[in-house]
Order: C-alpha cells, then sequence, then structure tokens
C-alpha cells in the first residue's frame, strides 16, 4: 500500500471525512446520514458507496480520536474493492492520520497459505502545502514503519526466531541502516561471566546471543543513549512450568528486544544527533535435563549471587548480566530497559499501560511528555524500601523473586535496581511492556499480535530531547 502526499483528490475512489457532531450539522450529506443512523460518535463509520464517501465519527480533533478512526477507517477501506483512497491532513492531524493508517492496516500474515488480497493500493493525503507538510510526514511515516517491523519480529513463531535467527536479524538490520553490530555467542558469553543469563538459556538447544547494535549520528552526539531488551525468544517458564494456556503467546516474550531493535531503527532512519546503543539478551527458556533450577544459586556478571526460587522469573536474571555488560561498555546519560517482564504490571495498570520505575521523577516526567505526544500509555509504578525487602535471600545477596506475591512488578523493578550502578540510579528507567506489547484483543490502532510498544514512545523522547 503506497501512501504519499498530494494537493488533490483527482484519481481518488473514495473520500475518507473526519466528522464531529458538530461538524455533521452542516455537511451536505447529512440527511443520508442521518437516514444510516450516522451521529458521529467517536470510531463509528458509516460508508456511502454510491457516493464514493467514508464518513467517519471523532469526538474531538486530538491526535488520540484521530489516530483511532483512521484505523478503522483503513481496515473498512481494505475490506471493500475501492483501489485508491483519500484523506484532508494538515499540520496537526498528520501524524495521527499516518499512524492510523499504517499501524490500524498492519496485518501478519506469514503463516497464512492463501492470505486475503486487498484491492487498496494507493492513500492520497490531500494537504494545501505539501512542503509544509513533508517532514511531519516523513518521520511519521519512518516511526510507524519502525513499530510495524518491531511487530513482525514479535509475531513470528519461537521455531523461526530464537536467539541465533534473533542475532542474524539484528546483524542483517545493522548492515541495511549502517549500524555498528556486536554479537556475543555462548563462548564470549563465559568470558564475560554472565553466569545468570546462560543459566537461563542452558536447557534449550539455541545457544544464547548478547546483541549489542551502535548508531552513531554524523554530527557530535549530543546525548548518549542505552536500551537495554529482554530477547526470551520463547518462555517455557522453565521447571517451573508455566500452564498450557500461559505458554501460548509467549513468542512475545522477546517483545522488549524487539522494541529496543524498532527504536534504533527508527533513530538511524530520523538521523538524530544521538548516539544509541541497543543491547539485547536472546535467551530460549526451556526444561530439559540440563535445565537450571529452584534452589539454585548464580553468579552474576556484576558477582552478585542469586537464588533461584521461580525459573519463570527468568527475565530479570537474563536483563542483570546484559545492564550490567552495557554500564560497562558505554557511559551513557540515559539507560532505558524494555521487558514484558511481569503479568503484575497488568494487574496494576491495566493490559494497555506500559509501567515505568526508576528514582529519577524528572526523567518519569520527561517520558510521560513523550508519551502523550506519542499516543502511547504509561503509568508509574513506585518504589519503596519495603518492598525492597522482600528481595532478601537467607542464602545468597539476593533473591530473583519476592517472598510476598503483592507488588510484583515493582519487586521485578527494585530486582534490578540491584544491578544499576550508583552513578547510574538517576539515568535508568525500566519499562515494563508486558501488558502493553501483545494483544489478542484489536484497540486503538493496534491490530491482533505484537503492537511495537515503546517505539513510538522512545522515538517521541529522543527527538524532542534534542
Amino acid at each position: 500500500m503506497n501512501i504519499k502526499l498530494t494537493q488533490n483528490k483527482n484519481g481518488s475512489d473514495v473520500s475518507v471525512d473526519l466528522i464531529t457532531k458538530d461538524k455533521l450539522k452542516t455537511i451536505k450529506d447529512k440527511k443520508i446520514l442521518d437516514l444510516a443512523g450516522f451521529t458521529a460518535e467517536q470510531d463509528t463509520i458509516c460508508f456511502l458507496h454510491e457516493k464514493g464517501y467514508l464518513a467517519c465519527g471523532v469526538d474531538d480533533e486530538s491526535s488520540d480520536n484521530t489516530r483511532s478512526v483512521c484505523s478503522i477507517a483503513i481496515k473498512a477501506l481494505k475490506s471493500a474493492k475501492y483501489k485508491t483512497a483519500s484523506f484532508d491532513v494538515d499540520d496537526q492531524n498528520i501524524k495521527a492520520v499516518v499512524e492510523g493508517i499504517i499501524l490500524g492496516g498492519y496485518e501478519y500474515n506469514t503463516y497464512k497459505s492463501e492470505p486475503k488480497k486487498t484491492t487498496l493500493k494507493n492513500i492520497n493525503l490531500v494537504c494545501k502545502d505539501i512542503k509544509k507538510l513533508q517532514n511531519a510526514f516523513e518521520e511519521a511515516v519512518i516511526v510507524a514503519e519502525a513499530t510495524c517491523f518491531t511487530r513482525d519480529i514479535v509475531n513470528t513463531i519461537p521455531e523461526d526466531i530464537h536467539p541465533e535467527t534473533l542475532a542474524k536479524l539484528s546483524s542483517e538490520l545493522a548492515k541495511e541502516n549502517n549500524l555498528e553490530c556486536n554479537i556475543l555467542g555462548e563462548k564470549a558469553l563465559k568470558k564475560e561471566k554472565c553466569g545468570a543469563m546462560l543459566a537461563v538459556g542452558r536447557a534449550s538447544r539455541h545457544e544464547s546471543q548478547l546483541i549489542h547494535l551502535t548508531y552513531k549520528p554524523k554530527k557530535k552526539a549530543k546525548k548518549v543513549i542505552t536500551l537495554v531488551g529482554k530477547g526470551l525468544t520463547y518462555d517455557s517458564g522453565g521447571l517451573s512450568l508455566k500452564p498450557s494456556t500461559s505458554m501460548v503467546t509467549m513468542k512475545m516474550d522477546k517483545a522488549g528486544a524487539c522494541a529496543v531493535l524498532g527504536i534504533i531503527k527508527a533513530v538511524s532512519e530520523l538521523k538524530l544527533d544521538i548516539e544509541v546503543h541497543a543491547f539485547v539478551g536472546a535467551v530460549e527458556n526451556m526444561i530439559g535435563g540440563d535445565a537450571y533450577k529452584p534452589d539454585d544459586v548464580l553468579v552474576t556478571r556484576s558477582g552478585k549471587t542469586v537464588e533461584v526460587r521461580n525459573t519463570d522469573a527468568e527475565g530479570r536474571l537474563v536483563l542483570c548480566d546484559v545492564l550490567d555488560y552495557a554500564q560497562d561498555k558505554v557511559k551513557a546519560d540515559y539507560i532505558f530497559d524494555f521487558a514484558t517482564l511481569t503479568g503484575a504490571c497488568m494487574v496494576a495498570l491495566g493490559q494497555y499501560t506500559t509501567g515505568v520505575m526508576g528514582h529519577s521523577n524528572t526523567l518519569k516526567h520527561y517520558v510521560f511528555d513523550a508519551a502523550n505526544n506519542s499516543g502511547e500509555l504509561v503509568g508509574s509504578l513506585p518504589f519503596n524500601r519495603h518492598l525492597k525487602k522482600l528481595l532478601k535471600s537467607d542464602i545468597a545477596d539476593i533473591s530473583n523473586v519476592a517472598s510476598k506475591p503483592f507488588g510484583g512488578a515493582i519487586t521485578a523493578g527494585l530486582y534490578l535496581d540491584n544491578f544499576i550502578r550508583e552513578e547510574n540510579k538517576g539515568k535508568w528507567l525500566h519499562f515494563d511492556i508486558a501488558g502493553s506489547a501483545y494483544t489478542e484483543s484489536p484497540w486503538d490502532c493496534n491490530v491482533y499480535g505484537g503492537t511495537g510498544a515503546g517505539v513510538r514512545l522512545m522515538s517521541s523522547f529522543l527527538k524532542n530531547l534534542l
């Protein structure tokens, strides 16, 4: 599907019109829309096929409402027989319209033997001044396509995306986007003493991989950013085996890794004047005679020891080694990790919201602004010393799970905090995307499967950081 800016609707088979209740009172087709029962309620549509006209209801012209209804409109257009459609855009709504079209129109058909075909080939975005909107249009396309790139990896089945193939995909991304790439296999990980990460992947037939991609701008970098992603390409729960129903969708446990790959892709194509390092811990958590066990004590890269009380709390074991490695390799202005870490985050914030944890309220404030600008939802989960005590171990430096089940998302974040060095405490935030990274029920501009959570959020944050 081609999408372009144009100054006229010539050649369009259908025109899409976003209509508020006030606007509905003034349009020429009001009587026909009234007969059809269209009242311009948010996310409702009415197709007047004989007129080549699609009416879309919006409560107001905000970006969130525009993005949402455009995602519904594109689905309706793809199910019809039109070849070309047009949307009116201006400098206020262009980003939301582009995202609604690209993200709402996304489909993942790799494993369909006969995927549905659509006749829709072209989308014309009609504006008065192409030159004025060109940069905003191109930026919106880059971010939306990076989000879809992330979705594609999340949606790929674990037989096709395992640690080695994720490393290969990362290497290919590096070549295409002129990034530096360094990949550590298990031999190198042993030299790095990544004992926790290696333990998690020990029972898998696929070697664990630590992936490091680097984007450096042509100009001197104004900031240096470290991104760390949890890359559990599949999580069975290990010997603390998940229930069978919980194992379905566990291909999404690599969504943190996919997000940081999508973010660095977007940054490199936006050509931002910042240096970005993406670190991915790619591991498969399986069962077998060589699986790590509850009661094991692991020695992490930092030298701290961890008592394993649950092998399904594996993501934090991978991340603690990757975070330590990243802090050694890069002196960053900010460190952000992304992980589908806890179901408890969904209990606390709901399915749609990313949990944000860390020590700097100022940094959280900037992230919340970026969330508002990007359309992603975030919520803050507060650290406190009482929950921290629940990670105490009597036989090691720390336990990998808390002694009580309450505040599980926060105690997971507090576990990671033990591996953030004192000088980096104020620079670090942890993003728990367990709920927001994957959906089995479409919402907003998200369709079934991976959502690409984190890509739009961080693209907005990093762009405005300058």
